[in-house]
């Protein structure tokens, strides 16, 4: 088997089934759905993503952070360069860069950050970008999706826990260019990356903007009366903490 067909077979048994490139696939037994999208992906393709469905991309992704919005849209910069260029998937993220000896760059992993610091930009960033993918750590709300992401048929998708950003890394092949660095620094310059198998994400938002977060904390939320029934307030608490337990599940 060549290496091509063991890492597809790898990150197959990582998701809990090997599948093609750009197909969905529903296994009867294991519960757990794997989709690999080609970039860019059409609405048809998007359609196909239900929440909770795993992912992983190939082809262009670019970075933008906070400083990238506030520069893009409230200082008027406008987006560094064209859709074909940056692509349409906009991951929330820093990148772990270095430099090459020729002056070319290499990242070798990306560290999320939360997007519900983005939500004042979004009508304004699709409208400018493009994107029809954002992808970044703890998703935003369903109000925020159908206000903003379904106008514009676009998806979230977040991250798998923490400390996988190495493992997002060996999906990076190449940095394809990366603008605005002297204006913003390294970590929240716009950086262009074409990858392979860039994944595991996981589909929180569809295009009709359901939440997979909202509906698995619903879920939990409803029996966690039981769970702490008959247990004592605590007799020591932090600033703020509450006894509504429901409350509790972000």
């Amino acid at each position: 088997m060549t290496d091509d067909g063991r890492q597809q077979t790898d990150q197959g048994r990582l998701a809990g089934e090997a599948i093609s490139s750009s197909s969905v696939i529903r296994p009867p037994s294991a519960g757990i759905v794997t989709a690999h999208l080609q970039l860019p992906a059409s609405t048809a393709d998007l359609r196909k993503l239900a929440i909770g469905t795993v992912v992983y991309l190939t082809g262009r992704v670019f970075t933008a952070r906070e400083r990238v919005y506030q520069h893009a849209i409230d200082e008027s910069a406008g987006m560094p360069a064209s859709r074909n260029a940056l692509g349409a998937v906009n991951f929330h993220c820093s990148p772990a860069a270095t430099v090459n000896p020729d002056g070319t760059y290499k990242v070798g992993a990306v560290t999320a950050t939360a997007s519900f610091r983005f939500n004042k930009w979004l009508d304004a960033w699709f409208r400018i970008s493009g994107c029809n993918i954002i992808i970044g750590k703890g998703g935003m709300t369903s109000e925020i999706y159908r206000a903003h992401f379904v106008p514009n048929g676009a998806i979230y998708l977040t991250t798998v826990g923490y400390g996988t950003g190495a493992l997002l890394g060996r999906g990076i092949r190449r940095v394809e260019d990366v603008y605005w660095l002297k204006e913003l620094g390294l970590a929240q310059a716009v950086w262009v990356l074409d990858v392979e198998k860039f994944g595991p994400f996981i589909v929180e938002s569809d295009l009709d903007g359901n939440s997979l977060f909202e509906r698995e904390n619903a879920r939990i939320a409803a029996g966690l009366d039981k769970l702490y029934e008959g247990t004592q307030p605590a007799t020591m608490r932090r600033l703020g903490e509450i006894d509504d337990k429901t409350q509790e599940v972000i």
